[in-house]
């Protein structure tokens, strides 16, 4: 199949094309670095020409109220009608698990906005939502440091490797649409301070952090399993602690 991937070149992308072609696909990395821009509308008829399936993994570039909106909303509609012209079969977008009961998120009403977007296009389609990455533990961390002190939120998270993000969105891409979501996370739940003060430890990092019940995460005041995901979310095998030595440079 030829699949275009939307973000092709970023963290989630840039492995999802590897596996894609590892499996005798035409995976076909689609960002502004090769001209296609979802936001102007630049290039997105050209390289959705002949596609079966269209893959976003894209994210803003901001995260402030106005630029994040016009970023998931404009690309979105872009794109839809790009691959509604092109007759593409399978229309694929990565969300976030909890997406739904995050409204108070300026980031999380974008993605909302998004998600509504593609539901409603009329094309068959499937959205995954993947819990937080293994790789975003440091600047989770840093966002939420105050005065040298990280607070954070107690609630409940089942982390992720991106590669094992990536995979599971390919397996996807490859199958019938879902015409729904579709839930992916990591083998082992902890709480949000409790990764990130894992995380920091193997770094290294001495800085505190602290169970805070009114630290916001992305804007929003988390549940205690708000960031979970149901029961029949598939679930990778990979552990933070077995990734970490293998995925992060020294300090």
């Amino acid at each position: 199949m030829k699949i275009v991937v939307i973000g092709g070149t970023g963290l989630i992308g840039s492995k999802l094309v590897a596996k894609l072609t590892e499996h005798g696909h035409e995976a076909v990395p689609a960002s502004p670095n090769s001209g296609v821009n979802t936001l102007t509308g630049e290039g997105v008829a050209e390289v959705l020409a002949g596609a079966d399936v269209v893959v976003d993994v894209s994210n803003s570039p901001s995260f402030e109220e106005k630029a994040v909106l016009d970023f998931f909303t404009t690309s979105t509609m872009n794109l839809v009608a790009a691959a509604r012209a092109a007759g593409v079969k399978h229309y694929v977008a990565l969300s976030v698990v909890g997406t739904d009961r995050l409204s108070e998120s300026a980031y999380f009403r974008a993605k909302i906005a998004q998600e509504k977007l593609i539901t409603e296009s009329g094309l068959p389609y499937s959205i995954v939502h993947a819990t937080q990455f293994f790789e975003f533990v440091k600047s989770i961390a840093d966002a939420a440091t105050v005065d040298g002190v990280v607070h954070l939120s107690h609630a409940l998270i089942q982390p992720i490797a991106g590669e094992d993000v990536a995979a599971e969105v390919g397996r996807v891409a490859v199958g019938e649409p879902v015409e729904g979501i579709h839930e992916v996370a990591g083998p082992e739940v902890f709480g949000l301070d409790d990764l990130i003060r894992t995380g920091l430890a193997l770094r290294g990092d001495t800085r505190e952090v602290v169970a805070d019940p009114d630290a916001r995460y992305f804007g929003a005041l988390l549940g205690e399993r708000t960031l979970l995901p149901g029961d029949d979310a598939a679930r990778s095998e990979q552990k933070y602690a077995d990734w970490f030595p293998l995925n992060t440079p020294p300090v």
